[in-house]
């Protein structure tokens, strides 16, 4: 909070000579007239040439841009991966195999060209989908008005918003924005909406008076940037600008969240250390093997090169990058955007769940729901701010929707294109227009046939609003109120259709109804009306003896879809925790209405009790798993909070859409910004946007994410069995003696890039399975290549690698030659090794319909459910068909033509991989069975 002593004069002082006038005490302590004088300005504005001044010493009133590395450095950035390096690295060693060769082999030059290929597409994929991912501080700053209204020079001036300094007097009435932080010197039944800052639907009244010192946003005397005034008008003075604002601050803690890594994002950089590790540690210890066995420097070399890319998956960024966008793209179908690849999997993995609740869980629009009149209560459908719904038997309630509409600034402003109705000025007394026209009132008329000829308007003190109308029969005034207040300036009641003295038995039936209403999370609005007798009575007046009519109950309205969205959620085992700057009654109505809350003792937080907790304390309750809402909290409250649940090992997914959600949003594991009523600040800071605004996406993205990580695993199954297929042969040759490779690394590469991408693309896009949401989230903690996964690549892989290194053995023994004498043109050897590639090839498309499924049998799931995937194989067969047969290609790879029997032979093998597998499948399926719900 600025204080005297932070006010800098143009002439560069420091002000304390004005602080000491105001006795060192904070601005919002000083009486109007002394706010001037600490302020170093006067009820006429600053002058030009004193505000020019200021200007340039202090800078201008806008947020500072943030700072983005250059184009070229983000994308330089995407090579820096360690996916990203070990395939730079493969490509030079390919490289230099090209130039150790002799003679040289073109076909090399060109895999080492296409696996950088391989890593250009990486990197391309990755900038597009980052590159527009941090622009919070120009959202920010378009969120800040244009212009504003400010007294210069004494006359009223309308200026750049930019050029706001300290000191500046600034008018403001309904409708506006505010341009900096301000305290007001004069306030006229001001009401400002502060849901971009504090997170709180319900307009706030403010006042000029001065207050004791507190929380900043508390000062009901003060203004800030990035709110609106909802009502009424004010003169006030500018304290803040820029950075130094609240909105400034946010922008800050915004700017100063670091991303988080997803899970996947940590296991895919192990993973590559350890596959990298392994292949070097491998290729270089069988170099030290072969070399004192009498090889060659350069074919051992090549040796070893073979080994390390048998090793290193080539495809498997691109497959990883391409399968995370088409979880993108599903999502985008279903209104959920993701701005980064690495998030739709993340999604998967969320715990637990922060939802703010405005905008949110709820539409963001006050919904009349009950009308009590005469002691019968009145359903009103519909929700929003369409005219469109009804009121059961609407003739008793006319009366009372009257005199709330007639008593009302609001207009109801009709959609534009393809808009939405909208409500200009006090939301709830838009709400009250909105009722009266489903009673089938006609406001327009209701105004001509009673105009308006005075007004007394609503404050805080009295908690009323009251206005005289003229008419056919004279004078009458509309009051409307919270109803304990204007009940006790009744004396009669309005009793179907009967006006009745007002007993104490009457009151205490009213206020019950009231309570009633109250615990049920409604705001609760009382009506009255009294005759006049003429058009200028003084305010007790018009205030007093009044009639009674009814009570009107409304409500931001929860979304529709929201409820199941939370139940599946709450299936799915994860935590849904309400966090928003609301009340805590209005949290706590809403949170049950949606199911968050279902128990009788939830646990309430507000944020003044979580600045009395130390973060063992804070770790201490969200440890406990009761149902659980934050409310009345700050941006720091909240970024607090996904930090101690982040310290806990939860995946966080934080839920919001103002200002103030913003640094929570980017903080988070997963920030989900609201894309319709959201700012722009919290679309940019999130990693997804939802484009309907509905809850109920984020439990839809929970599902997909869960997929793509099963789809994930998938193909690393199917990628890395046949790097075991690859590297066993190799191993074997070695310790057989054999002097050549039963496989080059021209032909891994070809493997790696040509035949294994596609069908990796069509598992990952293998559809949600049935039971996806029925499982609790799997642990921040858990491997990808976790003992199961593991268990499988070997089984898989050892029935590949068994396979192959038989038919290249028997093929070499049955040609009679020793193994000393064979060349790389033999061409006993040459089919050998082709016999080994379409092994691998064939045996992997075998592999591709093993993998669809866990535990379920494939022939049930269906053969032909995934087309994509029978494409694939396909494909990847007529490669190695033309690898083996077009003489071009038999250059290139050293291959010769294999016979039918040959692909009989390599067929029988990919047959026998399949059936073990479903043998595989159905023991385990028997033993779950046996275990009586074991593991599934």
């Amino acid at each position: 909070m600025t204080t005297p002593t932070d006010v800098l004069t143009p002439d560069g002082s420091d002000g304390k000579a004005a602080a000491a006038d105001a006795d060192g005490l904070a601005i919002r302590t000083l009486s109007p007239t002394i706010v001037y004088s600490a302020l170093d300005t006067s009820p006429r504005g600053l002058t030009t040439a004193a505000a020019d001044a200021r200007l340039r010493q202090f800078g201008s009133n806008e947020l500072p841009r943030a700072a983005h590395p250059a184009m070229w450095r983000q994308l330089a950035a995407q090579f820096t991966d360690l996916f990203a390096v070990v395939l730079l690295i493969a490509s030079a060693i390919t490289f230099l195999a090209y130039a150790l060769q002799e003679p040289r082999d073109v076909g090399t030059l060109q895999l080492a060209v296409a696996i950088l290929g391989v890593v250009a597409l990486n990197a391309s994929i990755g900038f597009a989908q980052e590159y527009s991912a941090e622009r919070t501080a120009e959202s920010l700053q378009a969120m800040v008005p244009h212009t504003c209204r400010v007294l210069r020079d004494a006359v009223l001036r309308e200026l750049p918003a930019r050029e706001l300094v300290h000191g500046d007097v600034v008018l403001l009435e309904a409708g506006d924005a505010v341009s900096a932080d301000c305290r007001l010197v004069e306030a006229h039944d001001i009401t400002v909406n502060n849901a971009a800052i504090t997170g709180e639907s319900d307009a706030v009244g403010r006042s000029h008076e001065p207050e004791r010192q507190g929380p900043v946003l508390e000062a009901r005397n003060c203004v800030f940037m990035g709110t609106d005034v909802v009502a009424g008008t004010a003169k006030a003075v500018v304290f803040a600008t820029g950075r130094s604002t609240e909105f400034g601050r946010i922008f800050q803690l915004t700017a100063a969240a670091p991303r988080q890594k997803t899970p996947l994002q940590h296991q895919v950089a192990s993973m590559a250390r350890r596959v990298a590790g392994t292949a070097l540690a491998v290729g270089a210890l069988l170099f030290a093997v072969r070399l004192p066995a009498g090889q060659g420097l350069v074919s051992a070399f090549v040796f070893a090169l073979g080994v390390m890319v048998a090793l290193v998956p080539e495809g498997l960024p691109a497959t990883l990058s391409v399968s995370l966008a088409i979880g993108v793209r599903r999502m985008a179908r279903r209104h959920a955007l993701v701005k980064q690849l690495l998030a739709v999997e993340a999604l998967g993995s969320t715990t637990v769940v922060c939802t703010d609740k405005t905008g949110t869980l709820t539409q963001a629009e006050m919904t009349v729901v009950q009308v009590w009149v005469g002691g019968v209560m009145h359903a009103v459908s519909g929700v929003g701010y369409e005219p469109a719904g009804e009121v059961a038997d609407p003739e008793p309630v006319r009366a009372v929707l009257r005199t709330a509409a007639l008593c009302s600034n609001a207009r109801l402003v009709p959609p534009s294109e393809g808009g939405r109705w909208h409500v200009l000025g006090d939301t709830t007394e838009g709400a009250l227009l909105v009722a009266a026209a489903k009673a089938g009132l006609d406001g327009v008329a209701e105004e001509g046939a009673a105009p308006r000829v005075g007004e007394h308007p609503f404050d805080s003190v009295r908690k009323l609003m009251s206005t005289v109308h003229s008419g056919a029969d004279g004078y009458h005034a509309c009051v409307k109120g919270a109803p304990q207040e204007l009940l006790e300036r009744c004396t009669a009641i309005d009793r179907q259709s009967e006006v009745i003295a007002l007993t104490d038995a009457l009151r205490a039936e009213v206020m019950d109804v009231n309570d009633e209403l109250a615990k049920q999370g409604l705001r609760v609005l009382a009506a009255a009306r009294r005759e006049l007798s003429g058009p200028h009575p003084d305010r007790e007046c018009v205030e007093s003896g009044l009639t009674f009519l009814g009570l009107v109950g409304m409500l931001d309205p929860p979304r529709p879809e929201v409820r199941e969205a939370v139940t599946a959620c709450h299936r799915a085992g994860i935590r849904v925790v309400m966090v928003t700057g609301d009340h805590p009654l209005t949290a706590e109505a809403v949170a049950r209405r949606v199911g968050i809350v279902q128990r009788a003792d939830p646990t309430v937080m507000t944020g003044a009790r979580l600045n009395e907790l130390d973060d063992d304390a804070l770790d201490e309750l969200l440890a406990g798993q009761g149902e659980l809402l934050l409310c009345r909290v700050s941006p720091e409250h909240k970024m607090r909070v996904v930090t101690a649940f982040q310290r806990r090992h939860e995946v966080v997914a934080v839920t919001g859409d103002g200002a103030n959600d913003a640094p929570a949003l980017k903080h988070a594991d997963i920030g989900v910004a609201m894309g319709a009523s959201g700012t722009d600040v919290a679309r940019e800071a999130a990693v997804m946007v939802l484009l309907d605004d509905s809850f109920a996406s984020i439990a839809t993205a929970v599902r997909l994410g869960r997929s793509v990580y099963q789809n994930i695993r998938k193909f690393l199954v199917y990628l890395f069995s046949h790097n075991i297929g690859e590297l066993v042969p190799i191993l074997a040759a070695t310790f057989a003696g054999f002097p050549l490779v039963p496989i080059s690394a021209v032909q891994i590469l070809a493997i790696d890039l040509g035949s294994d991408v596609l069908p990796a693309l069509a598992l990952g896009a293998e559809p949600p399975e049935d039971d996806v949401m029925d499982h609790p989230p799997r642990s921040r903690d858990e491997r990808l290549f976790s003992p199961a996964v593991m268990g499988r690549i070997l089984f898989l892989g050892g029935i590949q690698a068994a396979g192959v290194c038989a038919v290249f053995f028997w093929h070499i023994n049955a040609s009679g030659i020793p193994y000393a004498d064979f060349t790389e043109d033999s061409v006993a050897y040459r089919e050998a090794i082709t016999l080994v590639q379409a092994g691998i090839v064939v045996s992997q498309f075998f592999n591709a319909l093993a993998v669809r499924t866990e535990r379920e049998s494939v022939f049930r799931a269906g053969l032909l459910s995934n087309l994509w995937l029978l494409a694939a194989g396909f494909f990847g067969i007529g490669l190695m068909a033309a690898i083996s047969y077009l003489p071009p290609l038999q250059e290139v790879f050293n291959t010769a033509p294999l016979t039918v029997t040959d692909w009989a032979v390599l067929g029988g093998l990919g047959v026998v991989l399949l059936a073990a597998e479903e043998a595989r499948k159905a023991w385990l399926r028997h033993r779950a069975a046996r275990d009586n719900g074991g593991e599934r």
